[in-house]
């Protein structure tokens, strides 16, 4: 007799006709992970757009989770329609980049009102702000953002918080 372990994966929905559903394909994902690899190969070969890979993140709003888990990530500060791609890199006067990146057609999803108040948010705020439908329109606003010069900052103007626990090494 031989002992079989349960799965503890729900069944895939079936179709009409009693058959499994297909597996979803993440096309979106998929093609921001190449976006992400094409960046790491711009900043190996030295190209001024390789630069923001070291300043570039995915913020994983999206995808399935059981409530438990997605009522804790918003308890944790989690807000719909954040942008997929944050740039922490200030060019052309702007603070930053915002990107909600999108799967190339016939893949495209449309934008949702959360994602459309978010960009305009974050435009409001001094932020450059882009939708980027596909692979070949998110390199070239990266290629165009990178291209910018950098903002100015005036760090000695700025203030510290005097609340916070003191992060910097020796300055």
């Amino acid at each position: 007799m031989s002992l079989r372990l349960q799965s503890s994966r729900r069944p895939r929905k079936l179709n009409g006709d009693g058959t499994p559903r297909k597996k979803p394909v993440d096309w979106e994902g998929n093609e921001q992970a190449v976006l992400i690899r094409w960046l790491l190969g711009e900043k190996m070969r030295g190209e001024p757009v390789g630069q923001l890979y070291d300043v570039i993140y995915h913020v994983p709003n999206g995808g399935q989770r059981s409530k438990r888990t997605g009522a804790a990530m918003k308890r944790q500060g989690v807000k719909s329609g954040v942008s997929d791609l944050v740039v922490m890199d200030a060019r052309g006067g702007w603070f930053g980049l915002y990107m909600e990146f999108k799967a190339s057609p016939p893949h495209t999803a449309a934008l949702a009102d959360s994602q459309h108040d978010w960009l305009a948010r974050a435009f409001c705020q001094g932020y450059c702000a882009v939708l980027a439908v596909g692979l070949e329109e998110a390199k070239a606003a990266l290629s165009e953002y990178a291209s910018m010069g950098p903002t100015f900052h005036a760090h000695e103007a700025r203030g510290n918080l005097s609340n916070g626990t003191e992060w910097r090494k020796g300055e």
